[in-house]
């Protein structure tokens, strides 16, 4: 992802407005509540396990576990240097952190959130990280380094390391031996197997540029490219060809795919929520841009509920730049951090 400063640096420069793509006046979502978590730390991605209804929330340098049913906080995974993402490999009851201050993934136990171990990666920074349970194996996106390191779940071992197109920025597996790797500087996807872990084919997302979040929908063999010019980018996952495009919201990060309500969604950091539905096979329209809140840039779907969970916090006005500090960073404000939960309402 980009790193906060940027995203609150556009926060405050561009304005605090929403976006118009809505394509219907109908509601189809709310925010039905807000989890309030303690801390005033950034936030990345965020994960749930839908089986137990923990979501899993990235804070910097820990991991905040939540009960969504009852919106509190059951533990927390300590010494997460620049946390990134929390992969979770339930069939082996394993989680997985990329901190991206110390180049290295926490292995952790998801029933008791004990650390397992620690692993060093190949790349700097690494920034989402994905489970595969086709291979049973782990593919971090190391963003300053332009390359994927793969480690072994069941053995918690580094076993290979893939170079990529440019630098990554969020992935998705197919389930079936395919995964799939937005290259943000090149406003690429690199398609990897991940058994060889080889690239075998490489698509451009013109006209979407510098994408950030992906999502799949893995039985109709559809990805989901949302990118920073304000375009979803419908790709088919066979050939690489651009299905369609779609409007959604400014400075995004986020991507999820419902396979029931066959829904896709963007999260937009300038505070909606656009959602798009599949009507055909190669038919999409903007359902609604639904209204979140500033910041709101990162999603997590729970797809046992069908409910979304988008972490934010809100920011005083930055401080007067100085010659030693010519970007200051906004504080947050105390006490303001929370997770929306966001539901269909029909």
């Amino acid at each position: 992802m980009k790193t906060l400063a940027v995203s609150l640096v556009f926060l405050f420069l561009f304005g605090l407005g929403t976006s118009s793509n809505a394509q219907t006046k109908s509601v189809e979502y709310k925010v039905i509540d807000k989890i309030h978590l303690p801390g005033e730390t950034w936030w990345d991605y965020p994960s749930i396990d839908a089986a137990t209804g923990r979501l899993f929330v990235s804070r910097g340098t820990e991991v905040q576990v939540v009960n969504v049913r009852d919106g509190k906080l059951v533990g927390t995974i300590p010494n997460t240097k620049g946390v990134h993402g929390i992969a979770l490999a339930e069939d082996l009851n394993k989680g997985f952190i990329s901190n991206g201050a110390d180049s290295s993934v926490t292995v952790f136990n998801l029933k008791t959130l004990k650390v397992i171990t620690k692993i060093p990666v190949t790349g700097k920074d690494p920034d989402a990280i994905l489970y595969d349970p086709f291979t049973h194996r782990v593919f971090t996106c190391n963003g300053r380094t332009a390359n994927s390191t793969v480690i072994d779940a069941r053995k918690d071992k580094v076993i290979g390391t893939i170079d990529l197109s440019g630098s990554p920025e969020f992935s998705a597996t197919d389930g079936h031996g395919k995964i799939y790797i937005n290259i943000e500087d090149k406003s690429l996807i690199d398609e990897i197997n991940p058994k060889t872990m080889k690239i075998e084919n490489v698509w451009p997302v013109a006209p979407g540029e510098h994408p950030s979040g992906l999502a799949i929908d893995a039985k109709n063999h559809v990805l989901f490219s949302v990118c920073h010019n304000k375009l979803m980018v419908v790709m088919n996952a066979l050939d690489g060809k651009v299905i369609t495009t779609l409007p959604i919201g400014g400075r995004v990060d986020g991507a999820s795919y419902d396979p029931v309500l066959q829904r896709a969604y963007s999260s937009n950091g300038e505070g909606t929520l656009t959602i798009v539905q599949r009507e055909g096979r190669s038919s999409y329209k903007v359902l609604e841009d639904l209204p979140t809140q500033m910041g709101a840039r990162t999603i997590a779907l729970d797809l046992k509920t069908h409910r979304l969970y988008l972490p934010t916090a809100e920011f005083n006005p930055p401080p007067a730049p100085t010659a030693a500090n010519p970007h200051p960073w906004p504080t947050m404000k105390p006490n303001s951090f929370v997770v929306l939960e966001v539901a269909p309402v029909k």
